[in-house]
């Protein structure tokens, strides 16, 4: 579905359609209780990090009509998609179920950012172990809250890596491929994620802040959880 080409009348009906989906979807996306992650903890995951991981994250990007403020563009245009997005950080747990999906920010936020400034570290508990990719250099802000972040050994400056840390990276790349296949489902089967959504999705928000654009993506992670 390409919302660019709806005239009003249609975008309207499908604005309170999403509305009415969003208030019904929305509860279906949480946080387990850390004994019910425990005692369902997929074996891979016991095997390389114990019982203590409690999160996958990772960002993903959608795109966006061109804004016509110069303020607006600035802080939606991405370096990395060549493009006005809009960026959300996901998380999900071993099992492979979403938990948690952040409001959109501007494409031009890093990871970290995103990551620090959205509700996420609250829902930590001390102990829980975050897995996350290079981009996400948020160990002191989950380590604030005592919990533990593990992100790919970095290469930058060093001819090679240790044989330790190249199995502790090969460990996290084999664990984290589950929050890309998530990604990668829920874009699939809910195709408006990869289309470029209008401006005006993003300008009004309801009395708790949320835009268009925001319950878009929570109503298709919701349903991904729900299928």
């Amino acid at each position: 579905m390409n919302l660019t080409l709806l005239n009003q009348q249609y975008l309207d009906f499908f604005t309170r359609t999403i509305d009415c989906m969003y208030k019904r979807l929305k509860k279906l996306i949480r946080w387990p209780e850390r004994e019910t992650l425990r005692k369902t903890m997929p074996m891979e995951f016991r095997k390389y990090f114990g019982h203590r991981c409690a999160v996958i994250i990772d960002c993903f990007e959608l795109f966006i009509e061109k804004p016509s403020g110069l303020k607006a563009r600035a802080e939606t245009w991405s370096s990395y998609k060549h493009h006005h997005t809009v960026k959300f950080l996901i998380r999900i747990t071993p099992q492979g179920s979403v938990s948690f999906i952040s409001k959109a920010w501007g494409g031009r936020v890093s990871d970290k950012f995103v990551t620090e400034n959205s509700d996420f570290l609250s829902k930590l508990l001390p102990g829980d172990l975050v897995l996350a990719d290079r981009g996400f250099d948020v160990k002191d802000s989950v380590g604030s809250v005592a919990a533990e972040v593990k992100i790919p050994a970095f290469t930058k400056g060093r001819d090679q890596l240790s044989p330790l840390d190249v199995e502790s990276t090969r460990k996290l790349a084999h664990s984290r491929i589950h929050v890309e296949r998530v990604i990668g489902s829920v874009r699939q089967k809910y195709t408006i994620l990869n289309s470029c959504l209008p401006i005006n999705c993003l300008m009004n928000k309801d009395k708790f802040g949320k835009t268009v654009t925001d319950k878009i993506v929570t109503v298709s992670c919701g349903l991904e959880v729900g299928s």
